[in-house]
């Protein structure tokens, strides 16, 4: 892969990273909740759930759900079900300084780490796109996992990188959401972008 290819790949990646996505509202949405600093493990999942996409259609899962309808489908409606369920549930969270918003921020890393992942997991179509991304931009003359490695490693940087940029958003936007009508509303919204991706998802086709 030569140079002037690899910078066409990072923009390319640079450009789809920064466009709103469950990934970013859910770390833009935790940030909130948590903070940039404890948000920093809902990263660290949904960053974990993109190197196994990547790495699964590195080794082939991509091209198998093309050629199998019926799983692609069944991790298709998981997915789908999995973000419609954070929909309701950014709906329904509660607001102002009740006992229940004590509880929420008191979440464990452990369990910020595992929403994220499911989040990041819950959209198969990651695997596919990262399959028919990759080939543009590997030179068959040349190591095969060392340009692979590379790929991974900057879709990775660039990626922390808008993470971190939506989390920041997030701290700001918290100070603007500190009168309850305002974080109600701001919840209802998420829960309807949430719902929104779900029902995208749920058109996706492999």
């Amino acid at each position: 892969m030569s140079l002037h290819l690899w910078w066409l790949y990072v923009t390319a990646v640079f450009l789809i990273s920064a466009t709103p996505g469950p990934n970013m509202l859910h770390v833009m949405t935790q940030s909130i909740a948590h903070g940039p600093r404890k948000a920093m493990m809902t990263m660290a999942g949904l960053m974990s759930a993109v190197l196994l996409c990547l790495v699964a259609s590195a080794l082939g899962l991509g091209a198998l759900l093309k050629a199998s309808p019926d799983l692609f489908d069944v991790l298709r409606y998981a997915g789908v079900a999995y973000l419609i369920w954070l929909g309701v549930k950014a709906w329904r969270a509660p607001v102002g300084g009740s006992d229940d918003v004590a509880a929420t921020r008191a979440r464990s890393a452990g369990a910020l780490y595992a929403t994220g992942l499911l989040t990041g997991l819950s959209n198969p179509k990651l695997i596919i796109f990262a399959a028919a991304l990759f080939p543009q931009f590997i030179d068959l003359h040349r190591p095969f996992w060392l340009q692979l490695g590379v790929l991974i490693a900057s879709f990775v940087v660039i990626e922390s990188l808008w993470y971190a940029i939506y989390a920041l958003g997030g701290l700001r936007l918290a100070r603007w959401l500190a009168p309850t009508n305002r974080q109600r509303l701001f919840n209802r919204a998420t829960g309807l972008m949430f719902i929104g991706f779900g029902g995208a998802l749920l058109g996706a086709r492999a």
